[in-house]
């Protein structure tokens, strides 16, 4: 009699929505808080927008790197050629993110552009499934809410202005950009520690940014000490409080999740900039930003009773 042939099981391809880690939590909120500052801050800020990009990440390399190279020599030098390519493309991508979202504030309101960007969990939820990732339903549901409210709120700036309508465009390239950038960022994060990961990272923006600073002809010096401590609070605030401990929570969580958690800078954003600069959102924006937070608040619970997919290494104790 012959043998019954075996079916062959696929694994289970691995969730790309799930719930944080416990202990990335508190990571997370300090890096939302972090962020939430950003937008306001680099509306406010009298000097070019790729000399505000360039040197929040410069100065962010100048504080990590002694440290990097103090304590993380030895695994800087044993770093594959794959992990340096992985981490100087993430580099890249943060880069050429900066030079869309830090001008988008010029050209149209912080409320939108904030909403804009703050779509990078959509891609980063087609970038996961692209790479065999499962996404739930429920996320693709929540993405298609997303981009419904992107349709409504990119409609109400073009009848404010198409100076405006391009905004919210150069703000949703840099949430396409921003999805590249933590999802190569957590590949990255698997195998390497933090500062050192960081460090490659953040550098690698600002010699991104620099060339395309010469390129267009836009000076990086000669603004005044006022633009200069809006920048350091820039980059204590949204570059080393957030995006350093949004790179921390990669380690643990997937870059879809991190990407959602990201969401939480809109409302923050958004009363920053009404208190601060006066920038009230119109009437009429509020449908599509609330959209928008609807769609993204789906795809952020659609694994809700999952685990989390990425790897639970403990974080070396010299990791930063």
């Amino acid at each position: 009699m012959p043998a019954t042939p075996t079916a062959s099981i696929r694994p289970a391809a691995p969730a790309a929505v799930h719930r944080p880690a416990r202990a990335d939590i508190p990571t997370l909120a300090i890096g939302v808080l972090g962020v939430g500052t950003s937008g306001p801050l680099i509306a406010a800020t009298r000097a070019p927008s790729l000399a505000i990009a360039f040197w929040r990440n410069a100065i962010g390399t100048a504080v990590l790197a002694p440290y990097a190279l103090i304590r993380h020599r030895a695994e800087l030098r044993a770093l594959s050629g794959r992990q340096w390519l992985l981490a100087l493309a993430s580099g890249v991508s943060l880069g050429l993110h900066f030079s869309t979202w830090t001008p988008s504030l010029t050209m149209t309101s912080v409320a939108s552009a904030t909403a804009f960007a703050a779509t990078q969990p959509v891609f980063a939820a087609l970038i996961a499934r692209m790479r065999g990732e499962h996404v739930a339903r429920r996320a693709w549901l929540g993405i298609l809410t997303s981009v419904l409210g992107v349709a409504a709120l990119s409609g109400v700036d073009l009848h404010v202005s198409v100076h405006a309508f391009f905004g919210d465009l150069l703000a949703l390239t840099a949430a396409v950009l921003a999805a590249v950038y933590m999802t190569l960022g957590s590949k990255v994060r698997q195998t390497v520690s933090l500062t050192p990961y960081a460090t490659i990272c953040y550098g690698t923006a600002s010699c991104t940014l620099a060339l395309m600073a010469a390129v267009g002809d836009q000076h990086l010096l000669g603004f005044g000490s006022n633009a200069w401590l809006k920048i350091l609070a820039l980059t204590a605030g949204a570059q080393l409080l957030g995006h350093t401990m949004f790179n921390r929570a990669l380690k643990t969580t997937s870059a879809t999740v991190v990407s959602v958690v990201i969401l939480l800078e809109v409302p923050i954003a958004a009363l920053l900039a009404a208190v601060w600069l006066g920038q009230v959102p119109s009437l009429w924006a509020l449908p599509g930003g609330l959209l928008i937070l609807a769609g993204l608040v789906a795809v952020s619970t659609a694994g809700a009773g999952g685990t989390s997919g990425a790897h639970h290494e403990t974080e070396p104790a010299t990791g930063g």
